[in-house]
């Protein structure tokens, strides 16, 4: 057999092909999470949607209104469950597609039986993750922002991350990126009409215009990339590196703060050599805290190593603790240059000085030094309040909508220095196509452009049925 002349083309082709086939299933998951319950909603999305129903001995009820239903299994004639059944036609629907829903009792057996009855029948098969909300983009019913604010919603943990998520949801962020695309369609189809049609005799301004334009877009873009990356860091957590000398209090400090012991304490120093990472819900905010080596001379490679590691996460932290035993100010003199505007500094173990020299004791750390005790629990509530407070005022909602992921921020990076190369061209010629360029970038973020390679990624880490 002679090898085809173009193998990345038969490839594509048969790609193709498989994406057809896949498409073209109907496809289903249960969209509750396993274990007992209550209900269990078993969701069908596909041109068989129908025929599954049928085949359950389940009457296709009206549109959207809840029937009850006794499900049975064709190939015994057995009961499998009774329950509800809801059916949303196409295109009228979550996924765009005829949908089916079916509400059971949440035992393990009962939805294994019913997978196993649609599982048997010709044209469907199990749904992979993220598939239902990929055929909802797919059918015009998301963009790629709305989408993943989909999987942003159902992996939210914090009060703050469901406000976001549900922003993002219902489109702000993609009507922003949308508005830009459209003011960069007209700028190019300005700038591709100069050229086309030369003899027209079109204004003067055009040019101006459609510069200026493009400068008021840069500034806006820059502005929104300016965002000390709210977004990103409420939708995976506030890091708060807990960092300071052996023995002052770093791992009792974890310990109370996350109201259990995930790291030892002894009164030997050194016991910490890694980090230990605890995630918090601070006032609806996400936060991981995370329990560091003391920092001094090391005594061996493996407390080293572990300081080396106390100080790298230091540095890549959104917010420091640093902490020190109250009788020791002299210790608060080698880290004064970890101290800055991100760094809450606590002077731990009040309960072991007499409270007449307290006062005098707190004089000799830096200011705004708060007096704790992590064994009496003195102390507590004010640093809470300190820390709710901090992370609130650096990551509390923007007026606007906020980047959320590192895939927004490369587009919008190669839109920016698209758009900058199209204003320093030399020619009409390079500048359309510089703008060509941003104009595609910004398409990549909501999905009005070729996305097909990065569909996968965006989609692989939702969870089965949605």
């Amino acid at each position: 057999m002679e090898n085809s002349p173009h193998p990345e083309r038969s490839r594509e082709a048969a790609q193709s092909k498989d994406e057809a086939r896949r498409t073209a299933d109907t496809i289903f998951a249960p969209a509750t999470a396993p274990g007992r319950a209550g209900i269990a909603i078993m969701r069908i999305s596909g041109p068989a949607a129908r025929a599954a129903l049928a085949a359950l001995s389940c009457p296709v009820p009206p549109p959207r209104h809840a029937a009850r239903a006794r499900f049975i299994e064709r190939a015994t004639g057995e009961a499998i469950d009774d329950g509800l059944v809801l059916f949303f036609p196409g295109p009228a629907s979550a996924t765009g597609e005829d949908v089916a829903e079916l509400h059971l009792h949440g035992g393990r057996a009962v939805v294994e039986a019913v997978a196993a009855a649609l599982a048997g029948l010709p044209g469907l098969r199990l749904a992979e993750p993220g598939e239902f909300t990929r055929r909802a983009f797919e059918h015009g019913k998301l963009d790629l922002t709305e989408a993943e604010a989909v999987a942003d919603l159902v992996a939210a943990e914090t009060a703050s991350q469901r406000r976001q998520a549900l922003r993002q949801l219902d489109g702000e962020l993609g009507r922003l990126y949308e508005g830009w695309r459209q003011t960069l369609l007209r700028a190019s189809a300005y700038v591709e009409a100069a050229i086309d049609f030369p003899e027209e005799g079109l204004p003067e301004t055009l040019d101006a215009g459609a510069r200026a334009a493009i400068g008021r877009l840069i500034r806006e873009i820059d502005r929104h990339l300016a965002d000390n990356r709210r977004g990103e860091i409420l939708r995976d957590g506030v890091s708060v590196a807990i960092i300071g000398p052996p023995n002052a209090g770093k791992s009792s400090l974890i310990n109370v703060l996350s109201r259990r012991d995930v790291a030892i304490t002894a009164a030997s120093a050194g016991t910490t050599r890694d980090i230990i990472e605890v995630h918090l819900d601070l006032a609806g905010y996400p936060v991981i805290l995370a329990d560091t080596a003391g920092l001094r001379e090391a005594g061996d490679a493996v407390e080293a190593e572990g300081v080396r590691r106390a100080r790298a996460r230091a540095a890549a932290a959104d917010l420091t603790v640093l902490v020190l035993d109250i009788a020791k100010p002299e210790e608060s003199a080698g880290l004064a240059g970890i101290v800055d505007s991100a760094t809450i500094v606590v002077a731990n173990k009040l309960d072991l000085i007499c409270a007449a020299t307290r006062a005098i004791a707190l004089d000799k750390f830096p200011p705004g030094t708060l007096a704790i005790s992590t064994a009496a629990g003195d102390g507590m509530a004010t640093l809470l309040d300190r820390l709710a407070a901090t992370v609130k005022e650096r990551y509390a909602g923007a007026a606007g909508p906020v980047l959320t992921r590192s895939r927004h921020r490369a587009a919008l990076g190669d839109c920016v220095a698209s758009l900058r190369r199209s204003l320093r061209a030399s020619l009409p010629e390079l500048a359309a196509e510089d703008l060509r360029l941003a104009i595609r970038a910004l398409g990549r973020i909501t999905g009005r452009a070729d996305v097909e390679d990065i569909l996968d990624i965006i989609f692989r880490d939702f969870c089965i049925g949605k």
